[in-house]
């Protein structure tokens, strides 16, 4: 019998890894999986806001070698090799297929996927084992009206966050309620940051639905 795939987002706190650490300063970090090598070390992938308290927070890291940054407009993306496993690696070797991981002041969400509910309860069971990982939301992969927009649309769970920071407070409206530095203030982050990201995920949108 085939197992359902089920779309699975965890909260984590209490992670002591490098990304985690460095978030501390207040920039939110966005990563792909980690992946990890045979010789221990993990290959970790991520953008931010190019901000110079990261950077250096990262650099002063020992756990973290041959760290590459790559600025474009108001973001970076860095490379580098960690020597420090991460939480989310618990959950992958029971299963857990991770797809992006946020982290923000220390805390952390992973969104990813497992197959069937007997793997789900194998990850649970070691979630439980490490420190403050909490099941956040789990549903089959494929009910498309239950998927979260950013994974409908393609978007980085930022981008979505600030669309639907920018809709609510009234950014789209004729005239506009707020303007961009209001709605870049409430999402805690610089107005052209908060331009990028709005200009980024409108561009997902667009290009999905005219091709």
């Amino acid at each position: 019998m085939i197992a359902e795939c089920l779309v699975v987002e965890f909260a984590v706190s209490g992670d002591d890894c490098p990304l985690a650490e460095a978030s501390r300063v207040g920039v939110t970090v966005d990563a792909n999986p980690p992946q990890l090598r045979s010789d221990g070390n993990a290959l970790l992938q991520f953008g931010a806001p190019d901000d110079e308290r990261l950077a250096r927070t990262l650099d002063e890291d020992g756990r973290i070698r041959y760290l590459h940054r790559a600025r474009t407009g108001d973001r970076a993306t860095y490379r580098c090799l960690s020597k420090h496993p991460c939480v989310v690696h618990e959950l992958v070797s029971e299963g857990f297929v991770a797809e992006s991981l946020s982290y923000r002041d220390g805390d952390a969400r992973f969104t990813g996927a497992v197959v069937g509910y007997d793997v789900l309860d194998g990850v649970m069971n070691r979630a439980g084992e490490t420190v403050g990982v909490r099941l956040e939301r789990v549903y089959p992969l494929g009910a498309e009206e239950d998927r979260p927009v950013a994974q409908r649309w393609n978007l980085t769970p930022r981008q979505e966050e600030a669309i639907r920071t920018a809709q609510r407070m009234g950014y789209f409206e004729v005239p506009r309620d707020a303007d961009a530095s209001d709605v870049a203030s409430e999402l805690g982050i610089g107005k052209s940051a908060f331009l990028e990201r709005l200009r980024r995920g409108q561009r997902a949108l667009f290009a999905q639905l005219f091709g």
